[in-house]
């Protein structure tokens, strides 16, 4: 990584070593949002009367409506200003939240959570702003930073929702969640730097270039392959939870299910550490041993089948192990396709990030039937043949110190 971003610089935009915590914590708040339905699945279900099965539609509704909002709107980063694109998106997740937790009816709350899930994809505008706005020998280490603060708000929040929906309703959640949205949202007006767009084109030219960037860039597609199945693996375990929880193998409240998310959010921590890595070691050692965790937490979720006290200890250590994977994994793919063309971050991470979260939507599918159908045993082995085949494929790359080296011929110009 030896070139810096053509339109930012760590001087000009006094990038202090605070800066990147606040984007951290913003991170972290806002993609809390896409997260805490899970955790309310049962909650729902006995409110709106309708099949808990039905209600975990709702957690996929929000990250299919996460993954349009990363195709259609992350690329405008590169575009328009950032500062106010990233308020603007935060008052609208506010509102969106706040429609949702007045829902009378599922429908309703279904389409608010498509919204809530569109919008909230402001962490994804911050990575590439941080990865412009240090210096190259500290990209990783940032990016961890700030990949720590979106673990922290994965984890956390299904925390967040399962105990405040066990004591005051699931509607209580998406209530608090508006206000502190709309909160951080005053915030990040005030602390973030201004910055200069990076392309001058068209909207359309935008989200064409995000595919032609899947097409040419052979790393992107490397990094695109190990997230979309890891975190569908992550997604269908976390989906499914809830409902072996709360069913009659452990007949325990969604407050279970927060306390242990409470336990998995010790994979923040790794973060910064895998970032650090990633700088020294490259992305791709990295990724080896998220691929060997995530295999050896689907042999430890089995443990779940026990039931009881060794079950739910079983659990909890595997969905630390797979935890600490996805999350490791993520900092050295992004560290990977922030490497590859500076002018065109927000291009890269939309189309690295739709395609992990269509990976998520379709693992939160899978894992709600699979557990439906056939019980968590299905939902264990989903994950295992999910790190068995990044593991098969994880021999094909190059080499380079941020992963391998880059395919790219000539630099992106439709949008420019």
């Amino acid at each position: 990584m030896s070139r810096k971003d053509p339109k930012a610089t760590p001087a000009s935009t006094g990038a202090s070593r605070r800066l990147p915590l606040l984007m951290a914590l913003a991170c972290g708040v806002s993609v809390a949002n896409v997260y805490f339905p899970q955790a309310l699945t049962p909650l729902v279900a006995r409110g709106f009367g309708i099949a808990p099965a039905t209600a975990a539609v709702v957690a996929t509704v929000t990250q299919l409506g996460y993954a349009a909002g990363l195709f259609l709107l992350v690329p405008l980063g590169d575009r328009l200003p950032r500062r106010p694109l990233i308020t603007g998106l935060l008052t609208l997740t506010g509102l969106a939240l706040l429609a949702a937790g007045l829902a009378p009816a599922s429908g309703l709350l279904l389409a608010a959570g498509g919204v809530v899930g569109a919008a909230t994809v402001v962490p994804q505008l911050l990575l590439p702003m941080a990865a412009g706005l240090v210096e190259p020998d500290r990209r990783g280490s940032v990016i961890g930073t700030l990949q720590a603060g979106l673990i922290g708000g994965i984890l956390l929040a299904r925390t967040f929702g399962g105990v405040l929906g066990e004591h005051l309703g699931w509607r209580a959640p998406y209530l608090i969640a508006a206000a502190l949205t709309v909160l951080l949202a005053v915030v990040l007006g005030r602390a973030l730097p201004g910055t200069a767009p990076a392309a001058q084109g068209r909207y359309p030219s935008l989200l064409a270039d995000t595919l032609r960037l899947l097409r040419d860039e052979r790393q992107l597609r490397r990094s695109v392959f190990f997230q979309v199945t890891l975190f569908g693996g992550f997604s269908a375990a976390w989906t499914a939870l809830a409902l072996l929880i709360t069913g009659p193998r452990y007949d325990l409240g969604t407050q279970t299910v927060g306390l242990l998310a409470l336990i998995g959010a010790g994979s923040m921590f790794c973060a910064p550490a895998a970032g650090r890595w990633v700088d020294r070691l490259g992305a791709d050692r990295v990724n080896l041993w998220c691929l060997l965790a995530a295999l050896a937490a689907a042999a430890v979720l089995t443990a779940g089948l026990l039931g009881g006290a060794t079950g739910l200890v079983g659990l909890a250590v595997g969905l630390l192990l797979l935890d600490v994977a996805v999350q490791c994994g993520q900092v050295a793919n992004q560290a990977r396709i922030f490497a590859l063309r500076p002018e065109a971050r927000s291009r890269l991470n939309t189309g690295y990030m739709t395609c992990a979260f269509l990976g998520g939507s379709a693992g939160s599918w899978l894992g709600a039937r699979a557990y439906a159908t056939l019980g968590w045993g299905a939902v264990c082995a989903l994950v295992g043949l999910a790190g068995l085949v990044a593991l098969a494929t994880y021999a094909v790359g190059g080499r380079g110190r941020y992963g391998a080296r880059s395919d790219r011929s000539q630099p992106v110009t439709a949008a420019r």
